[in-house]
């Protein structure tokens, strides 16, 4: 009896096992999952920024007409002041804040600065016309003020991280008005400095025109004749403008997001 119980459990142990064998067999092979391949974040311009420049500025003209007024000078006796020995150029600097906001391929945004700009008031040299030799000493003119400043909309088209623009707006002194426009391109670098989602490196071209103030007397200065003495030098009452270009590399930190 004993023997056939047993013979009983190991059949059924050996049908048990081929069953099991035969339904996993029939069973579905387990593929691995996907691998998580994260997206790429889109770059784009849209966001506040703040940085620096550095740059040069040129007069339209390394000389500017003048007229002496004042006893033993004859009227309207024209001269010539020259800047800096007819170096036209100057160093100019600073910073700048603003906002950029991207719609599709374009940018629009606006910025303003505020830049340093080295006058060389003393440098400047007074040449008389004919048979009026002297000694010229600068005054206080249209070029004295040493600092500058612009506040401009932006407007370009954005080539992924390229963007190309043109700006315009006003411009300002220490107690003159006037008007900028200019262009440039920027290049955006993906890298986490001082907190910022990105650094653009740009190139920018502005020409610069201000107002003179009406209520300037146009006095530039004092000029002292050979054996004479010191008259007032003045600028033509018509010469109410002075402009300037500026080329400027500009660095900027971008904040908001990629």
């Amino acid at each position: 009896m004993k023997t056939r119980i047993l013979g009983l459990l190991a059949a059924t142990a050996l049908s048990t096992a081929a069953v099991s064998s035969v339904s996993a067999a029939d069973l579905p092979a387990r593929a691995a999952p996907p691998p998580v391949i994260a997206a790429v974040p889109v770059f784009t311009w849209t966001g506040f920024y703040v940085g620096g420049n550095l740059g040069w500025g040129w007069r339209d003209d390394d000389s500017e007409t003048v007229v002496l007024t004042g006893p033993g000078i004859p009227a309207g006796l024209v001269g010539t002041l020259n800047f800096d020995n007819g170096n036209d150029g100057n160093f100019t600097g600073g910073g700048q804040i603003g906002y950029n906001y991207q719609i599709g391929s374009f940018v629009i945004g606006a910025e303003a600065d505020i830049q340093w700009i080295d006058t060389d008031d003393n440098d400047a040299v007074f040449v008389a016309g004919p048979g009026n030799a002297g000694t010229f000493v600068p005054g206080e003119f249209e070029d004295s003020s040493d600092w500058w400043g612009t506040v401009r909309l932006r407007a370009g088209v954005a080539f992924d991280r390229f963007l190309v623009y043109a700006t315009g707006g006003l411009a300002y002194t220490d107690n003159n008005t006037g008007w900028t426009a200019g262009g440039g391109v920027e290049w955006a670098l993906p890298v986490n400095w001082f907190g910022s989602s990105a650094v653009t490196l740009g190139l920018e071209g502005l020409w610069v025109s201000i107002d003179q103030d009406d209520d300037d007397d146009g006095r530039i200065g004092t000029f002292t004749p050979t054996g004479g003495a010191p008259v007032d030098v003045f600028l033509p009452r018509d010469n109410d403008e002075q402009d300037f270009f500026v080329a400027r590399a500009k660095l900027n930190f971008k904040f908001g997001t990629y």
